[in-house]
C-alpha cells in the first residue's frame, strides 16, 4: 500500500471513530439514519450535484445496479449498526463489526477481483482480526460474562456485530468494484448512493412524522455531526481503494480501532481499557503490515 493510500486510510479511520461515538450517544433507529441522510444529501449538495450534472447522464445500467446494491446494503447496515448500539457497548460492536466485515470482504477480493495476498498482507490482516477479537472482549465472546446483564449486552454485541461486518463486507466489495472497476467518482458513488439510501428510508420516516420530529428535536446536533462527517470517511477509504488492493485497504480501515478503542472507553466509560488497548495495538500491527506488504 503506497504512503499516500495509508495517510487516507488513517485519517478516515479518525473521522470514523469518531461519528460513530457520536451515533452511540444519539441512541437512535432508523428514523436517525434517515436524518442523517438528509442531512448529508443537502449539505454536501453544491459538490455532489455538480458532479452528477456531469457524470451520471453517461451511467448505464451496469453503474445504476451498482448504485442501487451499494444503497440497500448501507440501509441494512446502518440499521444493524444502531440497534446493536441501543442493545450493547460500542467498544463490542463497533470492533466486531469493523473486524468482520474487511476480514469478508479482503476474502470477497481476493476470490472474485483476483487480488494476490502477500505474506505481509496476510499477516497484516491476521494482527487486525487478533486486535478487533480483543478488544470485542476475548475469551469472554465464548466463555461469556459471569453478570447474567452484562452477558447478555455481550450476546447482543457479538450477534449485531457480526450481522453489522456481513453488510459492511457487502457493501465494501460492490463499492470497491463501482470505484476500481467502473471507474465511478468516489465522491458520487457516495453522495448518489446516499440520495436512493433515502427514498429507502423514507417509508419509516413518514410513517409517524410526530415521531421523526420528535427524534429531530432530541437527535439533532449528532444527525449534523454524521451527516457532514460520515461522507468524508467514507470517500477517503474509496479513494483508497483506487490507489491499493481493496483486500489491504478494507482491513487497514481497522485503525479506526486505535482510536474507538480509547475515546470509547474513555468517552463512554465502557470499561476493561487494557485488553482494548493491547487489541489496538495489534490492529496497529495489522495496519504496518498491510501498509508494507
Amino acid at each position: 500500500m503506497s504512503a499516500s493510500a495509508l495517510a487516507l486510510v488513517l485519517l478516515a479511520g479518525l473521522i470514523h471513530a469518531g461519528w460513530n461515538i457520536a451515533a452511540k450517544k444519539a441512541g437512535g433507529d432508523v428514523r436517525f439514519a434517515a436524518l442523517t441522510s438528509l442531512v448529508q444529501m443537502l449539505f454536501w449538495a453544491p459538490l455532489g450535484l455538480w458532479l452528477a450534472a456531469r457524470d451520471v447522464p453517461g451511467w448505464g445500467v451496469p453503474e445504476w445496479r451498482l448504485i442501487v446494491a451499494s444503497a440497500a446494503l448501507h440501509c441494512l447496515y446502518f440499521v444493524a449498526l444502531l440497534r446493536g448500539y441501543r442493545r450493547a457497548d460500542l467498544t463490542v460492536v463497533y470492533p466486531l463489526a469493523r473486524g468482520s466485515g474487511p476480514l469478508l470482504a479482503s476474502l470477497a477480493a481476493i476470490a472474485l477481483l483476483g487480488e494476490r495476498l502477500t505474506i505481509g498482507g496476510a499477516l497484516g490482516i491476521a494482527g487486525v482480526v487478533s486486535g478487533v477479537f480483543l478488544i470485542a472482549g476475548g475469551p469472554k465472546i465464548w466463555l461469556g460474562a459471569h453478570d447474567p446483564v452484562q452477558a447478555g449486552r455481550l450476546q447482543a454485541g457479538l450477534r449485531y456485530g457480526l450481522l453489522t461486518g456481513v453488510f459492511i463486507a457487502g457493501y465494501t466489495v460492490v463499492d470497491g468494484v463501482a470505484v476500481k472497476v467502473l471507474v465511478l467518482s468516489p465522491i458520487l458513488v457516495d453522495y448518489i448512493g446516499n440520495i436512493v439510501r433515502l427514498l429507502f428510508f423514507a417509508p419509516a420516516v413518514m410513517r409517524d412524522r410526530g415521531t421523526t420530529a420528535a427524534h429531530w428535536r432530541r437527535q439533532w446536533k449528532h444527525a449534523l455531526l454524521i451527516g457532514v462527517a460520515s461522507p468524508v470517511a467514507y470517500v477517503l477509504v474509496l479513494y483508497a481503494m483506487r490507489m491499493a488492493p481493496l483486500s489491504h485497504v478494507a482491513p487497514a480501515r481497522e485503525v479506526s480501532m486505535l482510536f474507538a478503542a480509547l475515546l470509547g472507553g474513555q468517552l463512554l466509560g465502557e470499561g476493561e481499557r487494557v485488553p482494548r488497548i493491547a487489541g489496538a495495538a495489534l490492529i496497529a500491527f495489522g495496519v504496518v503490515a498491510l501498509a508494507l506488504g
